[in-house]
């Protein structure tokens, strides 16, 4: 090894001058680390959930499941909100067997199956490119570099080489997602699509994308049922009231922030169907996402419509008292966790029947309770705010049904116009205390 030696004028240092200059390195070195570190980004930074869907078990009613898959690959496609430089994935095999994810990346997508090329990125786990995800667990990728800009279309590409069986999925995603030909091609530009599975509108597996920002940003997340879900709106559209706000945000707001959809089709707040509770899943679903901020909820207009002697579940039917009792509950979970909780005023529906059979979800009973949930949403200061969706859906002439302009045609879902009316109606600045 090569001896270094001082030059001759440093041997005429003073242990004072010693000293100093040991401090000025030192101090150089701390400043040179802090200044490498802010130039990342990562000295003022924390994991925040740009995506995020409600994942159900493989069968939602009896017969109503999926196949599963076999050594092939799995494209799907998550229009985020918030955007960052660094990211990484969440995945889910809640309510199935365990999973072996092959391989797995992410990539920015340029349209149906095509991903933008030279954007994949490799996905792995504790440093492996594989992973045996447990009955009913959600693992986290290591985080990749990949400038992932605000409100961008992510294709996540999962290959699995066995037959999984039924999988975890959100059935009704409102999104396409492709199934290629047998083989991995996670990293493939345009991916083989297999001419016997179509493009299908469910998500697998996939519960959570996160990204890197600024402390200052946090996520929204949106409880909710097929309202908040986006049903009716149009297929890959991103026209969910979550994504018009997500917008909104993104373009107005100082701070960008991440939004969330917690919808589930059918979604009670007291009483399971096509998946858990609100009160159930709360904690799965919501509280736990990366730098969750706020919470809107948007629940209890169907536990209303099916629970009553002339709906589809006569057997459970609740109280206005019960509804108010579920949401005490939600508010102090919140609050237990820091958590700012706003309520949302149940929409109209009246003409309208749970999809697909002869049970109506109006009644003039029924309508007296959401009225009474409404006013109670309004005027108990319960809620750290309110988003009074009613005001905004409802007809003028006709307040217990939705304005023509803004109804899908059942009478219960809006339409796009009606989505981005809903998150147009929000006011910012609840997203800024």
């Amino acid at each position: 090894m090569q001896k270094h030696t001082l030059p001759l004028s440093c041997a005429f240092l003073t242990r004072r001058s010693v000293a100093r200059l040991s401090l000025g390195l030192v101090l150089g070195g701390i400043i040179a680390v802090a200044a490498a570190r802010a130039q990342r980004g990562d000295g003022n930074e924390h994991w925040v959930a740009t995506w995020s869907t409600t994942l159900h078990a493989p069968q939602l009613l009896p017969g109503f499941t999926n196949p599963g898959f076999n050594n092939q690959t799995v494209r799907q496609i998550a229009h985020i909100s918030i955007g960052g430089e660094r990211v990484r994935l969440r995945l889910s095999t809640f309510g199935a067997d365990a999973l072996a994810v092959d391989t797995a990346s992410i990539a920015l997508s340029a349209g149906d199956s095509t991903i933008v090329a030279g954007s994949d990125r490799a996905l792995t786990f504790g440093g492996k490119p594989s992973i045996v995800i447990p009955p009913g667990a959600q693992v986290v990728s290591d985080p990749v570099e990949l400038a992932v800009p605000d409100l961008a279309n992510l294709a996540v590409s999962l290959f699995v080489s066995g037959a999984t069986g039924p999988a975890t999925w959100h059935f009704d995603s409102r999104q396409n997602s492709y199934i290629s030909l047998p083989g991995d091609f996670t990293g493939t530009t345009v991916m083989p699509l297999d001419p016997q599975s179509p493009p299908t509108q469910s998500w697998f597996w996939l519960a959570g994308i996160d990204v890197t920002a600024p402390r200052q940003s946090g996520a929204i997340a949106a409880l909710g049922d097929s309202i908040t879900d986006g049903d009716q709106s149009s297929v890959d559209g991103n026209h969910r009231w979550t994504d018009e706000l997500a917008r909104r945000i993104v373009q107005q707001s100082e701070h960008a922030m991440g939004m969330l959809n917690e919808g589930m089709d059918g979604n009670r707040l007291l009483h399971d169907v096509l998946g858990p509770n609100g009160l159930a899943r709360f904690e799965r679903d919501v509280l736990s996402q990366p730098g969750l901020a706020y919470v809107i909820v948007s629940l209890g207009l169907t536990d209303i419509g099916t629970g009553w002697p002339g709906g589809l579940n006569p057997d459970q039917a609740v109280t206005v008292e019960q509804i108010l009792q579920g949401y005490e509950q939600l508010i102090e979970a919140a609050h237990t966790r820091g958590v700012k909780i706003y309520g949302a005023t149940l929409t109209p529906n009246e003409g309208a029947f749970v999809p697909g059979t002869p049970f109506p979800l109006y009644s003039p009973e029924n309508e007296v309770k959401r009225r009474q949930v409404n006013h109670w949403t309004r005027t108990s200061r319960a809620f750290d705010g309110v988003i009074d969706f009613d005001a905004v859906l409802r007809d003028p002439q006709a307040p217990t049904r939705v304005l023509p302009k803004y109804d899908s045609g059942d009478h219960v879902h809006p339409n796009d116009g009606g989505y981005q009316a809903m998150a147009d109606a929000i006011d910012l600045r609840l997203f800024s205390k």
